[in-house]
């Protein structure tokens, strides 16, 4: 006879946090973020701390090498989108790796026999200023010479002028061989007064550059999540399907972290994934496994090797898995139970397994219910999906500026290794939509913005750490009523001027 549950799952929109005493020290700026991102023993600390509760999911319209480099300097971790090539992905890994590292692979590149033409469209399309002349218009192809800016004006110059007439040629470059360290470099560019520094090998080839703004940016991002070798640390999706080949190229290219993109994780595909990972790599690689729904399938992961385990099935803006499959569950629900199961086994083996809360957020304070509840971080694709560094187009709709956003079980993402089962290499089913979803630009300001709100409420709990606020949060179920009576109403709302907007 099939397993009834008549209790209700709820969301995180049913639930409200009760204040707790605060005191003095309850203030925004001593509260830490800081959660572990994977697995460790008791007494020991986790060798992947996160410094803000936030990564982005595992998506072609959400996570990508711009997300990764631009999430890791606010604290948190991008997984590289998995639904595309072996080479694509570890490609995408490895210029994360590169950026922290002030070595820069140049994506802006032409031949000398370009044109002014050819330089314009270039930087319309990468949005950089400065671009590599080599010898076959290569990143590392034989250094000729650079256009920045200051080489040419659009309007006393033709579009047919050629650039090797009007760059800066290697004569007149000061450049720096391949081996020069980063703070070698960046001594060269203050005392020299440079923009940019080409890194040029014996060969005379182009390998990188190192670029006065990074630096000054490094400044300016004290939560940056760095590795031991001060490099950004990013994650990486995989599949159950071609994992023996797509785990060894994200792991050379430098991963720290990878993470089984799959809708459903309680199945014996995953099991198979972790055991060869380990049987290949040990402990050495850390690796996520999801998603589940309730305590049975955490406890299946854990028992696999898992080093983080996510939670949620049907909860995301664009999924439509619950209503296409009937499979699924209340995120808050699913979020409380796991988390229970997790103290437990940490309890009984010493090994703690954190929970990502995957799927769910439409509020930012759903982000700190999730970690009320026991959630050590949360994976977010809407959330993300909105800012300039996610790799989908930004569109004028409406008269209202949106970026588009679809969903990993949509047609258009075409994730026949997520989804089809029958090997046919197509989705039988869509599990996911097609969307837009409001541009929010740059993703600093807004989970700056974000972190400060879940500080603050933190601090309304009397709690300075994520693990004090699951220790002594009290939360509620509310009515629908209730959910009308926490928002504005029974007024007439003013238009907000230009300048409020």
């Amino acid at each position: 006879m099939a397993t009834y549950i008549n209790e209700p799952a709820h969301t995180f929109n049913e639930y409200l946090l009760i204040p707790g005493y605060s005191s003095s020290e309850c203030r925004p700026e001593n509260v830490s973020l800081h959660t572990p991102l994977v697995k460790f023993k008791k007494g020991e600390s986790p060798a992947i701390e996160l410094s803000i509760p936030m990564v982005s999911a595992i998506m072609q319209s959400v996570s990508n090498d711009t997300m990764g480099i631009a999430l890791a300097k606010a604290g948190g971790v991008s997984f590289i989108y998995g639904s595309q090539s072996i080479e694509s992905e570890a490609a995408m890994v490895a210029r994360v790796k590169s950026h922290k590292a002030g070595f820069v692979p140049s994506d802006s590149n032409v031949r000398p026999d370009a044109t002014l033409a050819d330089i314009l469209a270039l930087k319309e399309k990468t949005g950089h200023s400065t671009v590599a002349v080599t010898d076959d218009g290569t990143a590392n192809g034989k250094l000729v010479g650079i256009v920045s800016s200051r080489d040419y004006r659009v309007s006393r110059m033709q579009p047919t002028d050629k650039v090797s007439g009007f760059m800066t040629p290697l004569a007149r470059l000061i450049t720096a061989p391949d081996g020069t360290s980063l703070s070698e470099a960046n001594d060269i560019i203050w005392d020299k007064k440079l923009n940019s520094l080409p890194i040029v090998a014996k060969d005379g080839r182009l390998t990188a550059f190192v670029f006065r703004k990074d630096y000054s940016e490094h400044k300016e991002n004290p939560n940056e999540l760095l590795d031991d070798h001060k490099r950004y640390v990013v994650g990486a999706g995989i599949n159950s399907r071609d994992y023996k080949e797509r785990v060894p190229a994200l792991v050379k290219a430098g991963a720290d972290v990878l993470c089984i993109d799959s809708s459903e994780g309680f199945s014996e595909w995953q099991k198979l994934t972790l055991e060869w990972i380990r049987k290949e790599y040990g402990d050495a690689v850390k690796v996520g496994a999801g998603n589940v729904v309730d305590r049975e399938g955490f406890l299946f992961l854990a028992e696999c090797g898992a080093d983080f385990v996510k939670v949620g099935i049907g909860g995301g803006s664009i999924c439509i898995t619950r209503e296409t499959k009937g499979i699924g569950r209340g995120q808050a629900t699913s979020v409380i139970e796991v988390c229970q199961a997790r103290d437990e086994y940490y309890r009984k083996t010493g090994v703690y397994i954190p929970v990502c809360s995957d799927g769910g957020i439409v509020y930012d304070h759903h982000i700190t219910l999730a970690l009320a509840m026991g959630a050590d971080f949360v994976m977010l694709g809407r959330y993300f999906a909105r800012f300039d560094e996610s790799p989908s187009e930004k569109l004028l709709v409406g008269g209202t500026f949106v970026k588009e956003y679809w969903g990993e079980g949509s047609n258009r993402a075409r994730n026949w290794q997520r989804y089809d089962f029958g090997g046919a290499g197509k989705l039988s089913f869509e599990e996911g939509v097609d969307s837009y979803v409001p541009y929010a630009g740059p993703l600093k300001e807004n989970v700056e913005r974000t972190c400060l709100k879940i500080k603050s409420t933190m601090c309304n709990c009397g709690a300075v750490t994520i693990a004090e606020l699951q220790k002594k949060a009290k939360l509620t179920l509310v009515s629908a009523t209730s959910i009308v009576e926490g928002g504005a109403h029974d007024v007439i709302r003013k238009e907000k001027t230009a300048t409020e907007k």
